[in-house]
């Protein structure tokens, strides 16, 4: 098949763009910067930005179905509009390109963090209410990604085959930016941390989230949501989970979510400053005090979701960031 991927160097793209190419597919993949991900690969490369609709409409002519990865992922707030402009401009543009185009098939990458996690005392699927708009409880990223999915569902009623995958925290190799759980296990593995905070979440890893979006390619049914999450652990639990294969120990202080929760503003100040991103913001606090409890049953019968164990993710990731540190062919670890 003739497949388009947007957002195809970043994480999770560049993984997608690998496995595709893997079962013998022809990629072109939209590149609004950065091509590190896909460096070397035999892809057909077009410049261009999910907010310029002509773009996606060159990117999308002759293709039989699109993969849409390409977001901002911010826990900075709306950074001056950005991240709406590309989490809800660039699906309704991406929308309009596959109609325009006829393009057979959408997959469009959500987020869990589109659905609203109240209550929080009760597991999430996919039945649950996205994100309100007018409720700025919801960090800027979350109400962004709710507001993508809806011009998606917008799509589905024009007539368009599109579902929606929404992973979770993702994990795993080729994460070369790096993203902001990739930054966080390289400063576990140098010891860089300060401490911890008292919170958790839900890891994947991003082959498992591609290998159930090539599924969805074939089975996904139309406007339906699927849950492509994994294992929900504290982030001192993933720390050690980090130690049991780096060998760097974690740091001993472990903050309460109200520690770091009044002290969230002034890191932020802080890093402003230095110009330097902060080590957490009250976004990212307010995530991991967040119900993490996601039920992916959805995805594992109709898409085969099936999520390997945490530890297999991190001696992965670890042993992807130790070549590409050390150089072609070295993992530096037996």
């Amino acid at each position: 098949m003739k497949l388009a991927v947007t957002g195809g160097a970043g994480f999770l793209g560049g993984n997608l763009v690998r496995a595709l190419l893997a079962q013998g597919h022809s990629v072109r993949v939209l590149i609004r910067e950065d091509r590190a991900g896909i460096e070397g690969l035999d892809v057909e490369e077009l410049s261009g930005d999910v907010r310029n609709l002509s773009d996606l409409q060159a990117c999308f002519q002759g293709v039989d179905a699109v993969f849409h990865c390409a977001a901002v992922v911010s826990i900075l707030g709306s950074q001056g509009g950005w991240v709406e402009a590309v989490n809800i401009g660039g699906p309704k543009n991406v929308v309009q390109a596959c109609l325009d185009q006829g393009v057979q098939k959408l997959v469009h990458f959500s987020s869990v963090h589109a659905l609203d996690p109240r209550p929080q005392q009760e597991p999430i699927d996919e039945n649950r209410a996205l994100c309100s708009q007018k409720d700025l409880h919801h960090p800027a990223y979350a109400r962004s990604k709710a507001a993508g999915e809806a011009e998606v569902w917008k799509g589905v009623e024009r007539g368009l085959d599109a579902c929606i995958l929404n992973p979770s925290g993702m994990i795993g190799p080729y994460d070369f930016r790096p993203s902001p759980l990739g930054e966080a296990l390289l400063q576990m593995q140098r010891r860089s941390l300060p401490g911890l905070v008292n919170g958790g979440y839900n890891w994947v890893d991003v082959r498992d989230v591609v290998d159930s979006a090539i599924a969805a390619l074939e089975r996904g049914r139309a406007g339906e949501r699927y849950l492509v999450t994994g294992h929900s652990t504290s982030i001192r639990e993933l720390a050690d989970a980090a130690f049991a294969v780096t060998g760097a120990k974690p740091p001993v202080f472990t903050s309460p979510l109200w520690l770091a929760k009044l002290s969230a503003p002034l890191l932020e100040g802080w890093a402003k400053w230095r110009k330097q991103p902060p080590l957490y913001t009250r976004e990212s606090v307010q995530v991991l005090g967040d119900n993490d409890d996601f039920v992916y049953q959805k995805a594992a019968n109709e898409l085969g979701h099936s999520p390997r164990a945490l530890e297999e993710s991190l001696r992965d990731a670890y042993a992807w960031f130790d070549g590409r540190d050390n150089g072609p062919g070295q993992s530096g670890r037996p």
